[in-house]
């Protein structure tokens, strides 16, 4: 098609959306709402998930490892003392009596055997194997004194005293501890999972309720969202279809002399088409400005109420959010314009040549 047959075709739709003025502005008010609805879902959306993504670093997992104190302190079963005996057997038939002077237990009763995790090198090891799993966001390295005065702060005041009897005598029972943070909760139990498997690792401390909150209240949100825009993009497009249903039968006896002068489907198509790509993308403008307004006024609100910033700024999503109403409004009107125009065409012009 020539450059001068594109500007008469892009002229006549342009000049159907003018002729047909009041249906054009309904068609784009009824578009801009829909797209305001799907501009604040997604923005409630965002920061529902921002909010959420808070919280699950603040899901933390404590992974507690097999070091002195819990080999001091900690609960054994009988196939770890099995193992250790057996470990012991194993070295003096190998070593001898230097294996077996190697095992030899401290004042405390307690063998090199009888722990995996002897020195921060061999524990920070540990935390660097866990960071390699693909679910885990961050690793830390936390010591047993660390936990310990953590537990201090986090008693009510005066109630540090309960610990004066942690001398140098009795020690420290806390073992060290991985502090771990995870990236899809969805994923948590089998994350856990491969954590409890490594060796050296002795209990997990976590809130598995919470994930599973999470969890569910990221999926209802992925199911509303869903369900909003498919409804808002099925009026969207019954609006346009309705809109270029009247430019049709206003230009039916245009259309008619077309095709029986030998136009093609294409160059009947093309006006329509066109028309419904202009609806579209005013309306994404006007619902881009619209929507940085009331959005604008409610966080300046929430700030200024709640005293908090943690809150998606506009400018972040603005791009992407364009994007997706022109989108909208192109695929609205293109759809729209091609299902109505279409309908007739098949019809190989038999209401037309009836007038």
């Amino acid at each position: 098609m020539k450059i001068s047959g594109i500007k008469y075709l892009t002229g006549e739709g342009v000049k159907n959306a003018w002729v047909n003025r009041l249906m054009t502005l309904a068609s784009i008010g009824v578009l801009v709402a829909c797209m305001v609805i799907i501009g604040l879902a997604i923005l409630i959306s965002e920061n529902v998930n921002k909010a959420i993504g808070n919280l699950e670093q603040q899901n933390v997992v404590m992974a507690y490892m097999k070091d002195y104190s819990w080999a001091l302190y900690g609960e054994k079963d009988t196939t770890s003392e099995a193992q250790s005996s057996e470990a012991t057997s194993d070295a003096v038939a190998e070593g001898g009596e230097d294996a077996v002077a190697e095992e030899e237990a401290d004042v405390n009763g307690i063998k090199p055997s009888d722990y995996v995790i002897h020195n921060d090198d061999e524990a920070k090891a540990l935390c660097d194997k866990i960071a390699k799993l693909p679910n885990v966001a961050s690793v830390t390295y936390v010591t047993g004194d660390e936990g310990l005065e953590s537990v201090k702060k986090s008693m009510l005041e005066g109630q540090e005293s309960y610990f004066t009897f942690l001398d140098e005598e009795y020690g420290n029972p806390l073992p060290g501890s991985a502090k771990v943070t995870m990236k899809d909760m969805s994923q948590f139990d089998s994350t856990l999972e491969q954590i409890k498997q490594m060796d050296g690792i002795s209990a997990i401390q976590s809130q598995d309720d919470l994930a599973d909150k999470i969890t569910a209240i990221k999926r209802g949100i992925t199911i509303a969202g869903f369900w909003i825009i498919v409804i808002l993009m099925v009026i969207s497009l019954v609006i346009v279809s309705n809109t270029i249903r009247v430019t049709m039968y206003n230009r039916k006896l245009e259309i008619s002399i077309m095709k029986a002068v030998g136009a093609t489907d294409s160059f009947v198509r093309i006006p329509f088409v066109v028309e419904g790509i202009l609806i579209g993308v005013i309306s994404a403008l006007i619902a881009e400005g619209l929507l940085y307004f009331c959005y604008r006024v409610a966080t300046e609100t929430i700030i200024s109420t709640l005293g908090t910033n943690d809150i998606v700024r506009y400018g972040d999503v603005a791009v992407m959010l364009l994007l997706i109403f022109i989108g909208i409004g192109v695929f609205a009107g293109v759809l729209g314009s091609v299902i109505m125009i279409s309908k007739y065409l098949r019809r190989e012009g038999s209401e037309f040549a009836a007038i």
